[in-house]
């Protein structure tokens, strides 16, 4: 794929963040954005990289009515020896176009978006923080464009890649978070869109993430859509519990999001020597184990997080404390383990990280 890429000048150039400790996730935007559009019976074309900025769009777009939209989000990393680093962006690219499938978008060559993430990230490369505790977030989005009401896949689309220099997603960086077990909202059901990373699911979570929040807790803890009995997943991450030594984790029955940090950590865990089991759990079976003590952590890992302790869950009316509200050994474990790998500090024996220029 040939990318055309804007020229800008320096003096066209944003002003760098003054404070990287400060970034804080999501606030702040590079200079340049990578576009492409696709249109019904030709397919994507004019690649191009661009000054950051808003689209034209018509009032009547596909993604302003019927929510024809898929994103995806990972990382770019400084490593200490001036390395930029990407985490597993393929299977990025892989996860897209099984959302792109499931909502009647038209896929992206893997080869191209992968390509269009790594050009992007190096001419960007000034925006990477080397901060600990920062990263360089990348956030590849789907929409529909197309000017026409009635419910029906949009003809024209855009996909595009934004890029945003943040801090840690929570605000306490890694220290336990608490979470409010939802017990009438639903986030997905089988069937559903909820294994695609859609906007509408995240739409349909904002009520109840917000009823929790004013009372004082970090996430929703969703559980299943039929019995409200078993636990799916937090509200941006997925869920893990220990039983001692134990790494438990919902399986994936199509209305959990398949997150790449999750699979990572599996497969990081079992490489480490921890036993890893998907399956149902209850959440009957969580609070027993908090009670009779075989619970003894619980962490929510996704590509914003990384991995965050859960220190509390709050369940019918009792806030159950997980571990003394202290970060678990495993959780611990885990984490170091795993950043370490993104960042280019340890030895990568997975082939996960790849190497893209240099800051």
């Amino acid at each position: 794929m040939k990318i055309n890429v804007e020229p800008l000048d320096s003096h066209e150039l944003k002003p760098l963040f003054s404070d990287p400790g400060q970034l804080g996730f999501g606030k702040v935007f590079t200079d340049r954005m990578f576009v492409v559009n696709h249109k019904q019976g030709e397919g994507w074309s004019d690649p191009r990289i661009v000054r950051y900025g808003s689209f034209a769009m018509d009032p009547a777009a596909v993604v302003l009515h019927y929510s024809q939209e898929i994103f995806e989000g990972l990382k770019a990393y400084a490593a200490e020896d001036g390395r930029i680093l990407l985490f597993r962006p393929e299977q990025n690219a892989r996860r897209m176009n099984r959302s792109a499938e499931r909502m009647c978008m038209p896929t992206v060559p893997e080869e191209d978006f992968v390509q269009a993430v790594k050009e992007l990230a190096v001419l960007e490369n000034r925006w990477i923080p080397r901060a600990p505790g920062t990263s360089l977030y990348i956030r590849p989005t789907m929409i529909g464009t197309e000017a026409a009401l009635g419910v029906h896949p949009s003809s024209e689309y855009i996909f595009y890649i934004i890029l945003s220099p943040s801090g840690p997603y929570f605000k306490g960086g890694f220290k336990p978070v608490s979470l409010y077990v939802e017990e009438n909202f639903v986030r997905a059901a089988a069937g559903g869109t909820g294994d695609a990373k859609t906007g509408g699911n995240y739409a349909a979570s904002l009520l109840a993430s917000a009823r929790a929040a004013e009372k004082g807790y970090a996430q929703i803890l969703w559980l299943d859509a039929r019995e409200r009995k078993y636990v799916e997943e937090v509200g941006a991450m997925n869920i893990v519990f220990v039983f001692r030594n134990k790494l438990v984790t919902p399986a994936l029955t199509g209305s959990i999001l398949p997150g790449i940090t999750r699979a990572s950590v599996l497969q990081l865990a079992c490489h480490l020597g921890y036993e890893v089991e998907e399956r149902q759990i209850g959440i009957d079976e969580v609070i027993q184990g908090l009670s009779d003590g075989t619970l003894t952590e619980a962490f929510g890992c996704g590509t914003a997080a990384v991995i965050a302790p859960v220190g509390s869950l709050f369940y019918k009316g009792t806030n159950h404390m997980i571990n003394g509200n202290q970060v678990g050994k495993v959780s611990e474990e885990l984490y170091n383990r795993l950043v370490d790998i993104q960042f280019g500090r340890a030895a990568d024996p997975f082939g996960w990280v790849q190497e893209i220029g240099r800051l």
